[in-house]
This record gives C-alpha cells, sequence and structure tokens, in this order.
C-alpha cells in the first residue's frame, strides 16, 4: 500500500490581529481564532445576559470560562487531522452521533434506503452503558430505540475466498488465445 505525505504542511500562514482598539496585543492572536472567540461569546453570553441578567461576582466565571476554554482547546490544531482545528473533529463527532449519515453505496450510483443507515444505537454503543444504569436510562431507551427494533442490513456478509495466482508469459498468451498470437504476428510484420 502507498502511503503519502504532505510537506506543506509549514506553509501555513495565518492572519494576526496584533491590536484591537488601540490596546497593542503584543505578538498578536489569529483573526480566525478571535472571529470564533467573539461568535461564542456573543451565542453563550447572549441568551444568559436576557435570562439571568449581568453576571455577579460568582457567576462571572460562568459566563466567561467555557466560550474561553473552547476557543483556546478549540482553534488548535487536531492531532488526528493536522490540517483541521478540535472545534472541527468535535463538530463532525457530534453530527454523527446525533444524525449519523446517508452510506455510499456504488459509489453513489444507488441512494441508500433507511435499513442501511447505521442506527442510533449503533452509533452510540460504546458511549452509554453507563448513562443506562442511572436514572436516565428510560428515556436514553427510548431515544436510542430497542436493539430488536434495528432494521436488518442490506443483506449477509459476502464470503470471498480469492486466491492469488502468478500466470507467466506463456500462460497469459494461452489464455488470449489465436487472437494475440495473430497481433503479435501482425506487428512483426
Amino acid at each position: 500500500m502507498r502511503v503519502g505525505h504532505t510537506y506543506t504542511a509549514h506553509l501555513h500562514l495565518e492572519t494576526r490581529q496584533h491590536e484591537l482598539l488601540g490596546m497593542d496585543l503584543g505578538e498578536g492572536v489569529p483573526r480566525r481564532a478571535l472571529v470564533m472567540g467573539l461568535a461564542l461569546y456573543i451565542a453563550w453570553a447572549g441568551p444568559l445576559l436576557l435570562l439571568f441578567g449581568f453576571p455577579s461576582k460568582i457567576t462571572f466565571t460562568f459566563y466567561f470560562l467555557p466560550p474561553l476554554l473552547t476557543v483556546v482547546y478549540g482553534t488548535q490544531k487536531s492531532r488526528a487531522v493536522d490540517r483541521r482545528w478540535n472545534v472541527t473533529r468535535w463538530s463532525i463527532g457530534a453530527r454523527y452521533l446525533v444524525l449519523g449519515h446517508r452510506p455510499i453505496i456504488c459509489g453513489g450510483r444507488r441512494a441508500a434506503t433507511r435499513s442501511e443507515w447505521i442506527s442510533r444505537r449503533a452509533r452510540w454503543s460504546g458511549r452509554t452503558e453507563f448513562l443506562l444504569e442511572s436514572p436516565l436510562g428510560g428515556p436514553l431507551e427510548r431515544w436510542l430505540g430497542a436493539e430488536e427494533a434495528v432494521p436488518a442490513g442490506a443483506g449477509a456478509p459476502v464470503r470471498l475466498t480469492a486466491r492469488p495466482r502468478l500466470y507467466g508469459p506463456d500462460a497469459v498468451a494461452r489464455a488470449y488465445g489465436r487472437k494475440a498470437l495473430k497481433h503479435q504476428e501482425g506487428k512483426t510484420s
């Protein structure tokens, strides 16, 4: 199997904000992280301000810390896919767990039937054992669906018993038959 390498990772250039509202930010903050942080603070603190009002000394941490931690750890490069941020991997993983994805069958030539989709219970397997034994077990069990309710797949697996064989040039010529010999004679004449 061939393995490809990307040698352009060191060419990743990011724009930085060196000054904000007259304040010097030193070496600068990456602009994409700054924009994401601003959007997260608005999305997080806006509803909290509407529901609970301005924060007190005690609740300020609850208003301030979750978006900050999400931006700090979310904008770091992922260890699994170095061209993605962690927040991208988190959102793709959460989307898969909640919504799933449509399987691609025959390179997209045919749409997958609903029975060929991965069930919610199968997607969440390994992550819910602790929660199923908790008081949330009943509602979670209804949300995941019963194990018997999982529809059957497209069919039984196809077992392949392929055996590789090595053929020499004489066997290949015999397999082609007289066409191959006549074609070779036509080229030499």
